[in-house]
């Protein structure tokens, strides 16, 4: 039973939306989720039919609805089981639970200062401004309707948070552990997020880290400060310094467009041709297993490694993690004090996104 003489405080938010990119539940429901990821772009249905053949393999289901609402749960667990009195909803930019009907019943539901937790740790356009956007459209569609417009608050990036940090640690702890023993001490690191092009990536962040040169901004920063807390706390706990490099997967984009490299399946080539023993593949780009860790690194990226006769594993991702769920309830309590002994809105806490 959680401690009753001291009970943390939400105040004064009265809500927390769990804000997620959604996916397809059924090959029936591939291409038109595809649409809505792609909106304004004008690709044909059957350039879409042909991008969303990786979801076809896994029957049309993308993982990632049933991981968010694992997380939903455990969310839920931990606020109650501390004492929190504040409810969690769950809504997505592309699929159903959708983030103008989550919105509208939070609305319903009397809530008029809410929380948000986006499922991505770092800064970037589409993993943090966009979703910025897409709760702007949604507010203005519940004006348009004339419902009451709540306060809509986004919780900063967690990417060193230690609850975030720690489940991925144990994970490559247990990834190397999967590895052949005579091949374990030798194994590199290749930290994996989703490439996005270099002009994206250099002008993540807050002004003062944007770069003209491919360095990557805030966005590059910051996965780099993860993958080395992890290789830091993997060699102190192992007594084995394992080589370590910052990867990139799921390019998107038009050929001629430059995004951030190596790529995945280029970088276990190179590892091969140096006759490195081995490789753990850490996604600490990804909150879940969704579907561009499933497909990427545990389909292709894993054929790739078995062409070659490499020995690779996959840590695990964050997920529903319950020291993940007690890192969001840190952040929820440090931006709900922020607010309340701020002198103005603009003391408060901001929000580091792409610009």
């Amino acid at each position: 039973m959680p401690d009753q003489s001291v009970q943390p405080s939400p105040d004064p938010y009265d809500a927390l939306l769990l804000l997620s990119f959604g996916g397809p539940e059924g090959p029936e429901d591939v291409v038109p989720f595809l649409e809505n990821v792609t909106r304004g772009r004008g690709i044909p249905r059957e350039r879409l039919k042909e991008v969303g053949r990786h979801y076809f393999l896994f029957g049309g289901v993308s993982p990632i609805n049933a991981q968010n609402l694992e997380l939903l749960h455990t969310l839920r667990k931990d606020f109650a089981e501390h004492g929190l009195d504040l409810p969690v909803y769950w809504g997505n930019r592309n699929w159903a639970p959708y983030l103008t009907d989550t919105l509208r019943e939070l609305v319903a539901d009397g809530h008029r200062r809410i929380l948000v937790l986006a499922t991505s740790a770092y800064a970037s356009y589409s993993g943090c401004r966009q979703y910025r956007e897409n709760l702007a459209d949604a507010l203005a569609a519940l004006e348009g309707e004339g419902l009451p417009l709540p306060r809509v608050d986004k919780l900063r990036h967690y990417f060193n948070h230690p609850g975030f940090v720690r489940p991925m640690v144990d994970a490559t702890l247990a990834a190397l552990a999967e590895l052949p023993e005579d091949r374990r001490a030798g194994a590199h690191l290749a930290f994996t997020t989703h490439s996005i092009p270099t002009a994206a990536a250099d002008t993540s962040g807050p002004v003062e880290a944007h770069t003209e040169d491919g360095e990557g901004g805030a966005y590059v920063a910051q996965h780099l400060d993860a993958a080395r807390l992890i290789a830091d706390a993997v060699r102190e706990e192992t007594g084995t310094p394992h080589p370590w490099r910052l990867v990139y997967q799921s390019r998107s984009g038009a050929p001629h467009i430059p995004w951030l490299e190596p790529d995945i399946c280029d970088h276990l080539e190179e590892l091969h041709g140096e006759g490195v023993p081995a490789v753990v593949m850490v996604p600490i780009g990804f909150v879940s297993d969704h579907m561009e860790v499933k497909y990427d690194l545990d389909t292709e990226a894993t054929a790739k490694a078995a062409e070659l006769g490499l020995p690779v594993s996959r840590a695990s991702t964050v997920g529903a993690d319950p020291r993940f769920a007690a890192a969001v309830r840190d952040l929820v309590l440090e931006r709900a004090a922020t607010e309340r002994f701020a002198e103005d809105r603009a003391a408060a806490a901001p929000e580091r996104c792409a610009l």
